[in-house]
């Protein structure tokens, strides 16, 4: 028994037996996954009124210590987006009540973007819904696996995008 990518990898073998395919071993089941868990995730953020990008930005600052709160810059690293992607997160956030832009303490002329009580009850809220739907999703490994899983792909990342990634 095998999946999709096993068929596609017999039919290159078949016509090209002269090319290594094995990557698209990994590669193409990658990509697959990654289409599955970006939409069963996406269903998870849809049932709290969220997407991705203000799920990524609320979560950033829980997980962050209390006050909860980070300069725009410091969001914008985190959430690997670009300064423009960040400012039109926060507004709709701020609009929705979810996180609150004030001066920094810091620095007189810099901003820092902290979660609402609003935010936090939200973020509070999906953070299970988001951990049971990774636990359904991983559900056919064992904890070892997905330990496994987890190391081969942290190298994987460090390779292509550097360890501080």
């Amino acid at each position: 028994m095998g999946d999709h990518v096993d068929l596609v990898l017999d039919q290159w073998h078949e016509r090209r037996p002269d090319l290594d395919v094995s990557p698209m071993a990994v590669l193409g089941r990658l990509s697959r996954l990654s289409r599955l868990v970006e939409g069963e995730q996406r269903r998870t953020f849809a049932r709290h009124g969220l997407d991705r990008a203000t799920f990524d930005v609320l979560a950033t600052l829980r997980r962050n210590a209390p006050p909860h709160a980070l300069t725009p810059t410091e969001l914008m690293r985190s959430c690997m987006v670009t300064s423009s992607a960040i400012t039109q997160r926060l507004d709709k956030l701020e609009a929705r009540g979810l996180v609150a832009r004030a001066p920094s303490d810091v620095d007189g002329r810099g901003v820092v973007v902290a979660l609402t009580p609003r935010g936090y009850e939200l973020i509070d809220a999906v953070m299970p819904d988001h951990v049971a739907t990774g636990q359904r999703l991983l559900a056919a490994l064992d904890t070892a696996e997905r330990a496994a899983l987890a190391t081969t792909l942290r190298a994987l990342l460090e390779s292509l995008e550097g360890a501080d990634g």
